[in-house]
């Protein structure tokens, strides 16, 4: 650590460092305590919690790298499994157990099919306006299907175009990311993924570009203004008009 790099960008640092590619090198143990500390950080939460809180709460002494690569491999045979998805660290439970809340669990409403289409064009093309996603899908696009998706918490405004108009673009939420268990955008299924699903033709496969999405601005979008960033913003501005 320099001398001028602060306690809590160093821990953070080394947190990338050990959960990325060639990161991996011998850590110390971490203190029980700081161990416990952390367990009641993430069970007691009721959200998914990131690596910079953790830090935050647990002081700059504390390697909060080890403490969650520690906690990761004690709970991976357990119960209860500790995951990452949108950037943020939460317990869940082990995906083989899953069969024992079949029936205690209420059945997720099915999105219908114009929704669905919308979210995956959103997902993969973000950010994109809502006169790109109706030009992609090939149809007008729905007041209920972009309020149901606002609703779930699935899409957010992110920012608006630098064209005539400045239309609102839009994506994907840390909501989404954790509903399908994505760690970040990356890892959405790419072209190979989605044949090896049988979600995509062979055939057409070649003719498709199944593009790669960014969280970062377009070069070609600014950021939205005080109050643009809801999703009440947005119905409020939404024309009636749009009717499939």
């Amino acid at each position: 650590m320099s001398e001028n790099e602060p306690p809590l960008t160093d821990t953070l640092r080394r947190i990338e460092d050990a959960f990325t590619e060639g990161g991996e090198r011998v850590r110390a143990e971490p203190s029980e305590d700081a161990l416990r500390a952390a367990e009641a950080l993430l069970f007691a939460g009721g959200e998914p919690v990131t690596a910079k809180a953790l830090a935050e709460k647990l002081g700059p002494a504390v390697d909060v790298a080890a403490v969650l690569m520690k906690l990761k491999a004690d709970y991976a045979s357990r119960g209860v499994n500790l995951v990452e998805a949108g950037g943020a660290w939460r317990f869940q439970s082990a995906p083989d157990l899953g069969g024992l809340f079949a029936e205690s669990r209420e059945a997720p409403k099915r999105l219908p099919k114009a929704a669905l289409e919308t979210l995956a064009v959103i997902a993969y093309h973000q950010p994109v306006t809502r006169a790109e996603i109706e030009e992609i899908r090939g149809v007008s696009l729905s007041r209920g299907s972009m309020e149901l998706l606002l609703e779930i918490g699935w899409i957010r405004p992110r920012g608006r175009r630098r064209t005539p108009g400045r239309p609102l673009t839009f994506g994907t939420t840390d909501a989404f990311l954790s509903h399908f268990g994505l760690s970040s955008l990356d890892a959405l299924p790419g072209k190979d993924d989605l044949k090896a699903l049988g979600l995509l033709d062979p055939r057409a496969a070649a003719q498709l570009d199944v593009p790669r999405p960014s969280e970062d601005m377009a070069p070609d979008e600014e950021a939205l203004g005080p109050g643009e960033d809801t999703a009440e913003f947005f119905t409020d501005h939404l024309d009636d008009s749009h009717s499939e």
